[in-house]
C-alpha cells in the first residue's frame, strides 16, 4: 500500500489540516482517518501450516510461540529457521484449549513438529501492507475543546507496516511430521457416514407392518364388498335413473354409483351412451339420442307450441 507524499505520519490524504477547516475542532477524528505512524516498518508476511495456525489460535495472549533464527553466510542467501515452543508442540488433551472441545476439532491433538524452515521468496514488484482494524470498544470518544466530548466511539484503522519480504514456513520432514500427515490423510477418507450396531430399540422411530392408511382402505374394501356382475338390465335401470339426474357422467362416478366392474360396465355404456372426445364434456359419457326422454335447447326452438289451438276449434 503506497501513500501520497502529502500525508503526515498521523494523517489522511483526505484530511484537511489548519485554519481551512471551519467547524472542526482540534483533535477531531473522522471515521476516514487512519493511523500512519508505523507505516515505513517493515515487516515479513509468512504463509504458516494449518496445524500451526491452530494452535497459535489457542495460545493465550502475549504468550512466546517460537524463535526466529537467521544464519548469514558470505555470498549466499542467509539461512532462516523457526522453532516452536514446546508449550505449542505438546500434545493437547481434549477440551484444554481455550476456545473448548469445539475449537480442537480443527487441528490434531498430537505432538506437532517443532523444527520448521523459511523459505523466502521475492515480492515481484509487488506492494503489499498490513492493516489492522480495533473496534470501538477499544477506541477513544471524540472530544472538544476542554475534553468535551462531541460524538460516539469511532473505529480505529491503522496500517500496521508495509511487507518486505515473503516467506513460506515448511516442516521438516521427521516421524512427528509423517505421523501427523498420516492422521490428516485417515481422517480424509473417512466415510461420513457410518453404520452403528444399536443395543436397543430407537423409540424415535418403529417400522410398522402396516400403515393406519393402508388399514383404513383394505376395512373400505371389505365393507363395500366384491364387485360382481349383475344382471345387464338391472344395470341399465340403474344407468338410466342415473343419466335422469345429470346428462355427463364421468366412468369413475359410473363405477362408484353402479358398483360394477369397469370392463363389464364399459361394455353396457356402448350399447347405450355415446363417449364424447371433444370440449366442453370431453372423456365424459351420454345417452344415446334414442334412449333420451328430454329435448335439447334445439330441439325445444325447432318444435315451438301451436298457439290458439283452442280457440281455431271454437269459432269451427
Amino acid at each position: 500500500m503506497s501513500t501520497p507524499d502529502n500525508a503526515g505520519p498521523t494523517g489522511s490524504a483526505g484530511a484537511a489540516t489548519g485554519d481551512g477547516a471551519k467547524g472542526t475542532p482540534a483533535g477531531k477524528k473522522s471515521d476516514k482517518d487512519v493511523d500512519l505512524v508505523n507505516a515505513c516498518r517493515g515487516v515479513w508476511l509468512v504463509n504458516v501450516p494449518k496445524y500451526i495456525a491452530d494452535r497459535w489460535e489457542n495460545c493465550p495472549e502475549n504468550s512466546n510461540v517460537g524463535k526466529l533464527k537467521i544464519a548469514r553466510r558470505t555470498n549466499a542467501t542467509p539461512v532462516v529457521s523457526f522453532s516452536l515452543d514446546d508449550s505449542v508442540i505438546a500434545a493437547t488433551p481434549v477440551g484444554v484449549a481455550k476456545g473448548g472441545p469445539s475449537s480442537m476439532s480443527k487441528g490434531s491433538q498430537k505432538e506437532i513438529p517443532k523444527e520448521h524452515k523459511f523459505v523466502v521468496n521475492t515480492l515481484n514488484s509487488q506492494t503489499l501492507a498490513v492493516l489492522s482494524h480495533s473496534s470501538a470498544a477499544g477506541s477513544e470518544a471524540l472530544t472538544g475543546p476542554g475534553g468535551t466530548p462531541i460524538g460516539p466511539v469511532l473505529d480505529k484503522l491503522a496500517v500496521e507496516g508495509k511487507v518486505v519480504q515473503r516467506a513460506e514456513c515448511r516442516p521438516i520432514n521427521n516421524h512427528i511430521y509423517m505421523s501427523l500427515k498420516k492422521e490428516a490423510y485417515l481422517k480424509a477418507i473417512e466415510p461420513t457416514r457410518q453404520t452403528k450396531h444399536l443395543d436397543k430399540a430407537v423409540m424415535a422411530y418403529k417400522p410398522k407392518a402396516n400403515h393406519a392408511v393402508n388399514i383404513a382402505n383394505d376395512l373400505k374394501k371389505k365393507s363395500e364388498g366384491k364387485k360382481s356382475r349383475d344382471d345387464k338390465e338391472k344395470v341399465m335401470e340403474t344407468l338410466f335413473a342415473l343419466f335422469e339426474k345429470h346428462q355427463y357422467y364421468n366412468i369413475k362416478d359410473l363405477v362408484k354409483e353402479t358398483r360394477q366392474p369397469v370392463t363389464y360396465l364399459k361394455e353396457i355404456l356402448k350399447e347405450v351412451c355415446n363417449y364424447n372426445l371433444k370440449n366442453p364434456h370431453k372423456n365424459m359419457w351420454e345417452l344415446k339420442p334414442e334412449y333420451r326422454h328430454y329435448k335439447g335447447a334445439d330441439e325445444d326452438a325447432d318444435d315451438p307450441k301451436p298457439e290458439n289451438s283452442d280457440s281455431s276449434d271454437d269459432d269451427d
